[in-house]
C-alpha cells in the first residue's frame, strides 16, 4: 500500500469529482454558444455556412491542441522514470485547465447579458491559458503530486486571466503569440512556486533526475510537434488575412534561425564539441517564444530570423551556465529549465514587441495599421506610447506572476496535498502502477553490475512506497 502521505486513493477522486461537478454547474448556469455556434443566431443572420468562424479557426485550434497534449506532454518525458507522470499529469491538468480557463476568460472577455459566449476562438484561448499552466508544470516536474498540480492550475488560470485582461483590455497591449501573457507569465509563476517548494535534500533523488537514451527520444517527439505547429500557435487568434499569414511566416523563420544557433551554441559550449540533447530539445523552440509578441507586426522576415537567432543563443547559454547558478545561489530547482525556454525568450519577445510597436508608422503598415495597432491608427495613441505600454505590460506580467507564484507556492506546501518525499522524487512508482523491475531488467545497459545495483535500489523504493 502506498505511504499514507502520498496515497491518492481518496484524495485524488475527491478533488477531481468536486472540481468537475463545480465546473459542470457553472457551465450550466453561465455558458452559452456564441452566434457562430448557436443554430438560431447563426442562421437568423443570413450567413453562408462557409462564413462560420469554425472554418477559419479550427485548423489552428487543432494544431494548438496537439501542442498542448502531445508537444508539452512528451517534451517532459526526458526523465528516466517519470514518463507516465509527465504525459499523464500533463493530460490531467490540461483537461481541467481548459474548462476552468473557459470560465475565467469568459468572466473578463466574453460576458454578454450575464452569459459567457463560447466558440472556436474561446477554445483556442483556453488552450493558450492551459499552455501557461503546463509551462509552470515544467518547473515543478517530478516534485509535486497530481493534487498539488490541480490546485496550482486552479489559481494560475485565475491569475493568468486577470493579467491577460489588464494587458489586452485595459492597457491595449498587443501580444498575439503570448510572449508575455503565456510564456513569461507561466515561466516566472512556475519558478516562484518551485522556489517556495525548495527541497534542500533533493540530491537524494538526483540519480533519477536525469535521462536515458530512449527517454530523450520520447522528449524529442514533443519537440518536433511543438516546432512544427508553433506558427499556428502564434497566429491562431490574429486577424484573418495578412495578419495571420504574416504571423505564421515570422514564426516559421524565427524557429528555423533559432534551431541553427542552438546547434551551434550547443557544440561551442561543450568541451568536446558534442551536442547536448537538452539544448536541442528545448533551445530550438525558443524562436517560437520570442516571435510571439511581434509576430503579427511588420517585423520583416530577416528581423524574425535575427530574433530567433538571438533566442537560440540565449536559451543554450541559460541551460549551460544560468540554471546551475539559479539552483545553487537562489535555490530555484527548475526541472525543465523553463526560464531558458520560456522565461528569457519571452522577455526578449516582449522587448522586440515594444521596439517594433514604437516605430510603427502608417507608411509601413498602410491600412493594416488598424488591425495591428487600432489605437495608433485612430490617432488616440502615438506609436512611441504604444511601445511604452508594451514595456509596462512586461513589468505588470512579471509582478503578477512572481507575487502569485509566491502565494500559491505557500498554499501548495500544505502536507495534505501528498507531495513525494525528497528521497523518491522523479519517480512514477509513487502514483502509478508500473513494473520498474522489468524496465531495468530489459534495459540495454552493457553493465550487468549496474543493473543489479538498480534492482537493489528498486527493492528499497518498493519497500518505501508499498
Amino acid at each position: 500500500m502506498t505511504d499514507s502521505s502520498t496515497n491518492m486513493r481518496l484524495k485524488l477522486p475527491i478533488v477531481c469529482f468536486i472540481l468537475e461537478i463545480i465546473l459542470i454547474i457553472l457551465f450550466g448556469v453561465l455558458v452559452e454558444y456564441d452566434h457562430d455556434t448557436d443554430a438560431r443566431d447563426f442562421h437568423n443572420m443570413s450567413h453562408h455556412d462557409y462564413e462560420n468562424d469554425f472554418y477559419y479557426r479550427y485548423p489552428s485550434f487543432q494544431d494548438v491542441h496537439v501542442m498542448i497534449f502531445i508537444g508539452f506532454g512528451f517534451l517532459m518525458t526526458f526523465l528516466q522514470r517519470y514518463g507516465f507522470s509527465s504525459v499523464g499529469f500533463n493530460f490531467l491538468i490540461a483537461a481541467f485547465s481548459l474548462q476552468w480557463a473557459t470560465l475565467m476568460q469568459g468572466f473578463f472577455h466574453g460576458m454578454h447579458g450575464g452569459k459567457i459566449h463560447i466558440g472556436v476562438e474561446s477554445m483556442i484561448n483556453a488552450d493558450f491559458c492551459t499552455g501557461s499552466v503546463l509551462i509552470s508544470f515544467g518547473a515543478v516536474l517530478g516534485k509535486t503530486s497530481p493534487i498539488q498540480l490541480l490546485i496550482m492550475a486552479m489559481f494560475e488560470v485565475t491569475l493568468f486571466s486577470v493579467n491577460e485582461y489588464i494587458l489586452l483590455s485595459v492597457l491595449g497591449t498587443k501580444d498575439a503569440g503570448g510572449s508575455m501573457t503565456i510564456h513569461t507569465f507561466g515561466a516566472y509563476f512556475g519558478l516562484m512556486v518551485t522556489r517556495v517548494l525548495y527541497r534542500p535534500n533533493l540530491d537524494k533523488s538526483k540519480h533519477r533526475n536525469s535521462s536515458v537514451y530512449h527517454s530523450d527520444l520520447f522528449a524529442m517527439i514533443g519537440t518536433i510537434y511543438l516546432w512544427m505547429f508553433w506558427p499556428s500557435f502564434n497566429s491562431a487568434v490574429t486577424a484573418h488575412g495578412d495578419d495571420q499569414h504574416r504571423t505564421a511566416m515570422n514564426t516559421y523563420y524565427s524557429l528555423a534561425a533559432c534551431t541553427m544557433s542552438s546547434y551551434a551554441m550547443s557544440a561551442l559550449t561543450a568541451h568536446d564539441g558534442k551536442l547536448d540533447m537538452v539544448h536541442i530539445q528545448n533551445a530550438a523552440l525558443a524562436g517560437g517564444v520570442a516571435a510571439g509578441t511581434a509576430g503579427e507586426m511588420m517585423l520583416t522576415p530577416f528581423g524574425s530570423m535575427i530574433v530567433g537567432f538571438l533566442a537560440g543563443i540565449i536559451s543554450v547559454l541559460g541551460y549551460k551556465y544560468l540554471t546551475p547558478v539559479l539552483e545553487e545561489k537562489l535555490k530555484i530547482q527548475d526541472t525543465c529549465g523553463v526560464n531558458n525556454l520560456h522565461g528569457m525568450p519571452g522577455i526578449l519577445g516582449a522587448i522586440v514587441g515594444a521596439v517594433t510597436a514604437a516605430v510603427a508608422t502608417k507608411d509601413v503598415y498602410g491600412e493594416g495599421l488598424h488591425d495591428v495597432f487600432p489605437l495608433v491608427a485612430e490617432g488616440k495613441r502615438e506609436a512611441s506610447v504604444q511601445g511604452g505600454i508594451q514595456a509596462v505590460s512586461l513589468a505588470v506580467t512579471l509582478g503578477i506572476a512572481l507575487i502569485g507564484g509566491l502565494i500559491v507556492g505557500f498554499i501548495l506546501k500544505l502536507p495534505v496535498f501528498g507531495a513525494p518525499p525528497d528521497t523518491i522524487c522523479f519517480e512514477d512508482n509513487i502514483y502509478w502502477e508500473v513494473s520498474l523491475r522489468s524496465f531495468i531488467t530489459n534495459s540495454t545497459s552493457h553493465d550487468q553490475n549496474q543493473n543489479n545495483t538498480h534492482l537493489h535500489s528498486l527493492d528499497n523504493i518498493d519497500q518505501s512506497v508499498h
